[in-house]
């Protein structure tokens, strides 16, 4: 019975309910606490005025919570009304169990009074403090909710239940514990008194002995008061109102409001209401015994978990420690084979040493005779062996001559070991399903008639055979470089066409697709070959420079990408970054892989003698911020094309594309510049420093800027102080040119200072620093500005 304590226990005090009253919300209170949480309510919405406008129709009217503020959403508690003088203004307080409740608002009932008899302020209202509903009392007061006899019963009989051992009441001294007591008797008995003073035997054997826990319960429950009518106090109730669903007397049926409702024996509908309750206990009880169930499932699965996780360590382990064993072996195979490489060294060098040794002191020794002839004074002796020593220097000359003076070994070692593919697999380890529920699907078929080029872009299209089983969740589509190197993934998801833009012109690339489950990965389809084509100088790729209002407007309508495109076949352009693939193994390597080499807008540039039209070598790019690379204090908005910063102190963006080729404009405009802060604008490489200003390291190439004037800097290499800042509203532009290796800038679309960097080489990504007082907005898509286009055709 301990479980069920709480559904005695009032919800204002904690304590278990005295004199409890049922509410109209089928809730109980103590009529103690819910006197305390009466409030008062103006004169306007009390009942009498809402039946005299003939808008009141039932006893207990509930207010219009729009109109008050009783319930606080804040802290689940209550109010008053807001605005009226008779609102209490002291705090709630928290009972016991949780409920915020107020203060008595009126002074408390005198001490001779008790909670039923004291009176209630006119115009009262309470609240449920369980389901937070609220009603205007009556002029009965608190007296007009019926009291609930049963919970005082049910709490009895708990009580009861939990009270201290029963004593016997005819022990003389030191009272024992009673063991038995007399129903007709009345009294409790311990084994000694109850044989002493109540032998079974005569008149007493007739008398029915119970244990004393029942007995108490008994003597409670026959005297039980029966309850009244809440009109008619003097009254039992005696029949049942249907329509009202409450017990009503024979004065209620005759002059009361229930007097045309329709009404039942009090006895039938309480056998009727058990029936019913037992019912519904009934299939409370089997929910109970399969809760029971389920927490004992829980319990053991809790131990099973706890069982297989020690084993699956040990297996993690012993796995793990497998890998290290094989790789330490291995590690000792080709430490031998260097080993074996350095010995291999040293003896062709000592084998060397030792023949120039020899050859050497044989050179040094016909040297010294030939010196010590020459200082003979013997002509015809000299002449008669000055031949044979000229030819026998000659030839030891033309010995030293023939690469003896050239080492056969080189100091470096011919041996280099790969271990990037065992470094993949070690990050690409992880753990697999170890019991597959379904196979995985079938290679999915390409649909030959649906593949094709135009200009750099080529769309695939694929599918899944007709008659395969298992069903694909996605496809992962794979690409080469280009020039026959390995495939790299460009497309995951579950549509069925892709199309890749910015591929090389005149180039053929491979292609190939492969479908994905939970189980597992496909084979591959068969290899698509594709050419791209050979005219660069299309006139999709061709675009005139537009003016001032007509690059405003390209700003607006320019949609993004990033480097590589990849859109769905279907209504309404939907482009996907490449970088957020799940099944990306390395996504920044594989993102420079494909720019590094050339799958980024490349142009091909005749020699800069010749007159080159800038226009025709540009292939525009659409790009966005990169939110995953960007610092933490970044803030990014409109589809990551605007970005600001939460911080103080300058945080660097980058944007998602990165180039190595070609020629690319893009521009940034000012959108709030407050206290004159220095923004820094230019190129970055992916591993920049975040955490400073642009061109503080030497990863970023940047121009600073102020309300006044500007700086280039790199590597905190201050150079070209120029006179003109920017404010709100500024453009400034930035221009990187690959293939002049060439970095320029712009404010207002006018060349700032000389050209700012040169030997750009590498893989540069537009970069941008910035604090809170920054905010810029990107436009990519842009040709470049006519007084690069200018100077470019002079050049």
């Amino acid at each position: 019975m301990e479980e069920m304590e709480e559904e005695l226990k009032c919800p204002v005090c904690g304590s278990f309910y005295r004199e409890p009253i049922i509410l109209p919300c089928s809730h109980n209170l103590c009529q103690a606490c819910a006197r305390n949480i009466l409030v008062q309510t103006p004169e306007s919405e009390s009942p009498q005025s809402r039946r005299a406008s003939g808008s009141g129709v039932s006893d207990y009217d509930y207010l219009d919570m729009d109109k008050m503020s009783l319930y606080s959403e804040a802290d689940s508690g209550y109010g008053s009304y807001a605005g009226f003088a008779s609102a209490p203004t002291t705090p709630c307080q928290k009972s016991p169990n949780g409920v915020r409740v107020f203060p008595p608002a009126m002074p408390p009932p005198a001490a001779h009074l008790s909670a039923s008899l004291a009176p209630v302020p006119r115009n009262s209202c309470i609240t449920c403090p369980q389901c937070h509903r609220s009603l205007i009392l009556d002029d009965r007061g608190l007296r007009g909710f019926p009291k609930n006899r049963v919970l005082e019963g049910v709490i009895d009989r708990y009580q009861q239940s939990k009270a201290a051992a029963l004593k016997c009441q005819l022990c003389e001294k030191a009272p024992k514990e009673a063991t038995v007591m007399c129903e007709q008797c009345d009294v409790f008995y311990c084994d000694p008194c109850r044989l002493r003073c109540h032998p079974p035997r005569g008149p007493l054997a007739k008398h029915r002995l119970v244990p004393p826990a029942q007995g108490r319960v008994s003597r409670r429950l026959s005297p039980r008061k029966i309850s009244t009518c809440t009109d008619h106090e003097l009254e039992n109730h005696s029949m049942y109102c249907v329509q009202c669903k409450m017990p009503v007397c024979y004065q209620c049926l005759e002059e009361g409001k229930h007097s045309s409702h329709e009404v039942k024996a009090l006895g039938a509908m309480w056998k009727l209401h058990k029936s019913q309750l037992s019912q519904a206990l009934n299939g409370l009880s089997d929910r109970a015994k399969e809760a029971k169930e389920f927490l004992v499932q829980l319990r053991n699965m809790v131990q099973q978990i706890q069982e297989n996780s020690v084993e699956f360590e040990a297996c993690l382990v012993a796995q793990c420690d497998a890998l290290i064993d094989a790789l330490n072996r291995r590690k000792a195979q080709l430490l031998s084979r260097v080993n074996k490489e350095h010995e291999h060294k040293l003896k062709v060098v000592r084998d060397q040493i030792s023949h120039c040794t020899v050859k050497l002191r044989q050179t040094t020794g016909l040297m010294e005779y030939c010196l010590e002839v020459i200082k003979e004074n013997d002509p015809s002796g000299f002449l008669q062996i000055s031949d044979a020593l000229i030819r026998r220097v000659h030839m030891t000359e033309d010995q030293w001559g023939k690469g003896t003076l050239t080492p056969r070994m080189t100091t470096d070692f011919d041996l280099n070991l790969d271990n990037t593919p065992l470094l993949q697999s070690i990050h690409q380890l992880d753990f697999v399903q170890m019991k597959p529920s379904s196979p995985v699907p079938a290679a999915p078929l390409l649909q030959l008639e649906d593949c094709c080029t135009h200009n750099n872009s080529a769309t695939l299209s694929w599918k899944q055979p007709p008659l395969s089983a298992v069903m694909a969740e996605g496809y992962i589509l794979e690409l080469d470089d280009g020039n026959g190197g390995q495939f790299r993934e460009v497309y995951v998801g579950k549509e069925t066409m892709c199309t890749v833009d910015g591929l090389h012109f005149n180039s053929t690339y491979s292609a190939r697709v492969k479908a994905f489950n939970k189980t597992g990965v496909s084979q591959y389809s068969k290899t698509l070959v594709l050419q791209t084509s050979e005219d660069t100088d299309s006139e999709e790729q061709t675009l005139a420079f537009p003016s001032p209002s007509e690059r405003l407007q390209l700003r607006r309508m320019s949609p993004f990408s990033s480097t590589l495109n990849l859109q769905p076949n279907f209504s309404g352009r939907s482009c996907f970054d490449i970088r957020s693939s799940s099944h990306q193994l390395s996504l920044h390597s594989s993102l420079q892989s494909l720019n590094v080499s050339g799958c980024n807008f490349e142009t091909q540039s005749p020699p800069y003698s010749q007159l080159v039209d800038i226009k025709k070598m540009v292939a525009v790019a659409w790009f966005a911020f990169d939110p995953g690379s960007a610092h933490s204090d970044i803030i990014f908005s409109n589809d990551n094309l605007t970005v600001t910063c939460s911080s103080y102190d300058d945080r660097v963006v980058l944007g998602k594309t990165g180039f190595s080729k070609g020629v690319h404009y893009w521009e940034l405009t000012v959108d709030r510049y407050d206290n004159h802060p220095d923004p820094a604008f230019g190129v970055a490489c992916i591993d920049v420093m975040k955490d400073i200003m642009l061109g503080k390291d030497d990863k970023a190439w940047a121009m600073y800027v102020d309300n006044n004037r500007s700086w280039f800097m790199h590597n905190n290499s201050h150079t070209n102080r120029t006179e003109g800042g920017i404010t709100k509203g500024a453009t400034v532009g930035v221009l990187l040119d690959l293939n002049r290796k060439t970095l320029t800038f712009s404010i207002n679309e006018d060349q700032q200072g000389p050209i700012a960097f040169e030997n750009m080489e590498g893989l540069f990504f537009p970069a941008v620093s910035l604090n809170r007082n920054v905010q810029v907005t990107l436009h990519t898509g842009l040709p470049v500005p006519d007084f690069y286009s200018s100077r470019a055709s002079i050049a």
